[in-house]
């Protein structure tokens, strides 16, 4: 009996060609946004070039600031029957995404404007550590 010829990629080569490390392409099929197309005999996975193209849509999507979740959805509306008229599903998608890096981006410059205040006082005071004691909690309820 002749050996079977398997076409396609190895979770290897698969992940060498999108520039990621396998545990990637692992993680995303445990996540369900990649399906190998088969498994050898030896149950190895098996790749095509569809699998690649949706695996670079993946990273694409994530450098483009895009969360696993929204990737799953922008993922089933390209693949979706509604393909070419899903603008609106994905401008909706991008807007709340930015509110939301807007809202990380408002609370990081909270956060530092406090620590720039917290080394200020660090650097000008003498003795013991302002800051340090403002950060030391003490149960106000138990008698001293």
């Amino acid at each position: 009996m002749i050996p079977s010829v398997v076409t396609g990629y190895s979770i290897s080569v698969l992940a060498k060609a999108a520039g990621v490390p396998t545990t990637t392409v692992r993680y995303y099929e445990r996540r369900g946004l990649l399906i190998p197309d088969s498994r050898t005999r030896s149950k190895y996975r098996v790749y095509g070039e569809a699998a690649l193209e949706r695996l670079r849509f993946i990273r694409a999507a994530q450098a483009s600031g895009f969360r696993l979740e929204d990737i799953t959805a922008l993922l089933e509306l390209r693949d979706g029957p509604e393909a070419g008229r899903c603008r609106a599903s994905v401008q909706s998608m991008i807007a709340a995404r930015l509110a939301e890096v807007e809202a990380k981006m408002a609370d990081l410059k909270r956060v530092r404007s406090v620590l720039k205040k917290a080394g200020e006082s660090c650097r000008a005071s003498p003795g013991p550590c302002p800051v340090m004691a403002k950060l030391t909690v003490r149960n106000r309820t138990t008698p001293a």
